[in-house]
């Protein structure tokens, strides 16, 4: 793995300054995020001024967000508050940061007296492919790891669930490695982990698969926020059915279940009655339209 994938070099004495792989993969998602959202914005005539100031907007409460849920997770680790704002190597939350984003994102439209699910459903698609990048960066580092592999994995699986022991005098391990130690037992001289489920990598493949999804509803949707909706439910059931495969101690825990699941079982139910009704709405308005239609005369 690669958590830092290149240094530059600084003139005031300090060392070369290393880019993290994470805040590398953070700020793709953002940028192709805001094409995402701008072009499928301009295809739906939304107004192209109001949509950089709601991306704006989403994508810094968001971060804020996935910050903020990551920290009340693991307030035990972070010692200082300056640690609370150092997301170099990761420490974000999906859900915190979708979540906070959709409320910065909702507060701004209130204001200008524009509804939300317009806005939401061009942000689907960008949303879900910010999934693929954000966890290919925890990938490269080694954070959001998974549980332990049997011994009768593929070959090529174990090969892509282990993670390297670091000594380049900067990071004293990959978080997985460094779980093993710590609860497992392995030797500290070892040269990697355990074979582990590559969680990041299965949930980069689940952002790529809604992205698609997204993709398809946009082209044929009936309603608005019919794509959000359907993000928002096929996230959080697959999110769901990941945690039981990941192993990392970030990710809280309460009543037998991680932070995560807790929120996929509060977001599910509200997602699909939100998705029933206004669907339910859209066919009734489209039967009166037909109705209104049939009674013109010829």
């Amino acid at each position: 793995m690669h958590p830092i994938l290149f240094k530059i070099p600084v003139p005031w004495g300090t060392g070369a300054q290393p880019v993290y792989a994470y805040g590398v993969m953070l700020g793709l998602s953002l940028l192709i995020g805001w094409q995402i959202v701008m072009y499928f914005g301009r295809r739906d005539d939304l107004p192209t001024g109001l949509l950089g100031d709601v991306y704006l907007s989403a994508a810094i409460t968001g971060i804020i967000g996935a910050r903020l849920l990551y920290v009340a997770t693991n307030f035990d680790e972070v010692s200082s508050p300056a640690q609370w704002f150092d997301i170099r190597s990761g420490g974000l939350v999906a859900y915190g940061g979708f979540i906070a984003g959709f409320l910065g994102a909702f507060v701004h439209l209130r204001l200008k007296k524009f509804p939300l699910l317009a806005f939401a459903d061009p942000a689907a698609p960008a949303i879900a492919l910010g999934l693929f990048f954000t966890r290919i960066g925890c990938y490269l580092y080694g954070c959001d790891f998974g549980a332990r592999l049997p011994a009768g994995a593929p070959a090529w699986l174990a090969k892509l669930g282990t993670f390297p022991h670091w000594q380049n005098g900067e990071l004293r391990g990959s978080p997985a490695f460094l779980h093993h130690v710590d609860v497992y037992g392995l030797e500290r001289d070892a040269l990697a982990s355990y074979p582990v489920h590559p969680t990041q990598l299965y949930e980069a493949v689940l952002g790529l698969v809604l992205f698609s999804v997204c993709l398809r509803v946009l082209q044929k949707r009936k309603w608005s926020g019919q794509a959000v909706l359907i993000l928002t439910l096929g996230y959080s059931i697959g999110r769901f059915l990941l945690e039981y495969l990941r192993d990392d101690p970030e990710r809280g825990e309460a009543f037998g279940f991680s932070t995560s699941q807790l929120i996929a079982l509060v977001l599910v139910p509200i997602a699909a009655i939100m998705y029933s009704t206004l669907a339910r709405r859209a066919r009734e308005a489209s039967v009166t339209d037909q109705s209104h239609y049939g009674s013109q005369p010829l």
